[in-house]
């Protein structure tokens, strides 16, 4: 059996804004001294006049970027989850949210996944601080063949969009020949009826491996990659609780304000649904590797199959 190929999506990142950087003269790239990390050291080799270090001011990388758009530019500004949603909300929320600027924001090193940095470094609270932003969209690919059509589909929005990578390579698992990206709109990647596990960025891989051992215990699970936090695909929600009649959520993020509660408040409008959110429960990381934390989480196949079955 040949072995899964894995790529982190921060990698896909750095090659998707050379890839457009080739084909659209306004893209220009932001960062805040970790282009070898978020990987957008890709784009200056190949663009330098076009690459801007901004150095460790976040903030102030918010506010260029934005002042970039109304030039007519379209700038990604690149740094960790951490310090992109965290450090520069402010300057997020009012200089590029507020009067809805063209601004596309690579968010690298998300999650516990971020392994060995620890707690400070690793943020579980992005997407709830950035779907709370009105009019962001809010993107969290899964693969690498997901990630770089996602940086493209950004390009093409006009309007703020955050976009959330990894650090841990992943398994490529949307390399089909009708893979098509669609921001707000998500993906079945496999049909059941007794339970639909919705997942998003590295934990759609988990939702699929979970999905082939309750299939081995007669559970037949619809697993639903979604990929866009905001705007949620509200209609294929609702009509997979309706026809499942049970939802899990499994996110590599608090269960608080994430996918698990976009999906919660949706359903508890359009369709009651009995829920198990799956995800970091209200607590903070901690330092190990990346593979033995998302264990400890349970946020792995295993870990998820064994908290579904248990709720089942």
């Amino acid at each position: 059996m040949s072995e899964v190929k894995k790529i982190a999506t921060r990698e896909s990142y750095g090659k998707a804004l050379a890839e457009l950087g080739a084909e659209h003269e306004d893209l220009v790239v932001l960062d805040a001294d970790l282009a070898g990390a978020t990987k957008t050291g890709t784009f200056k080799k190949a663009f330098p006049e076009r690459h801007i270090d901004c150095g460790i001011a976040e903030c102030n990388m918010m506010g260029i970027a934005a002042g970039l758009s109304t030039t007519g530019k379209v700038p990604f500004a690149s740094t960790f989850a951490m310090f992109a949603s965290g450090r520069a909300y402010e300057q997020v929320r009012n200089s590029i949210g507020y009067p809805h600027m063209n601004v596309k924001i690579g968010a690298t090193h998300a999650g516990i996944s971020v392994g060995e940095d620890g707690a400070s470094h690793q943020c579980n609270e992005d997407l709830a601080l950035m779907r709370g932003i009105p009019g962001m969209v809010v993107i969290n690919p899964s693969d690498d063949i997901e990630a770089r059509a996602a940086v493209r589909a950004a390009y093409e929005y006009v309007g703020p969009v955050y976009l959330r990578f990894g650090r841990l390579a992943v398994p490529v698992i949307n390399d089909t020949p009708d893979y098509k990206f669609e921001i707000g709109k998500g993906v079945t990647l496999r049909e059941g009826t007794d339970v639909t596990i919705i997942g998003t960025g590295l934990c759609v891989n988990s939702s699929l491996e979970a999905a082939e051992m309750l299939a081995k215990d007669g559970i037949s699970a619809k697993v639903i990659n979604i990929h866009t936090i905001k705007p949620l695909d509200e209609e294929l929600v609702v009509a997979a609780a309706k026809a499942t009649g049970k939802v899990v959520t499994v996110e590599e993020h608090s269960v608080i304000g994430g996918l698990g509660g976009a999906v919660c408040e949706t359903l508890s409008a359009k369709a009651p649904t009995p829920v198990l959110r799956i995800g970091v429960q209200d607590v903070f990381g901690e330092s190990g590797s990346a593979v033995a934390l998302l264990e400890k989480y349970k946020l792995d196949g295993k870990g998820v199959y064994e908290q579904i079955k248990a709720w089942l």
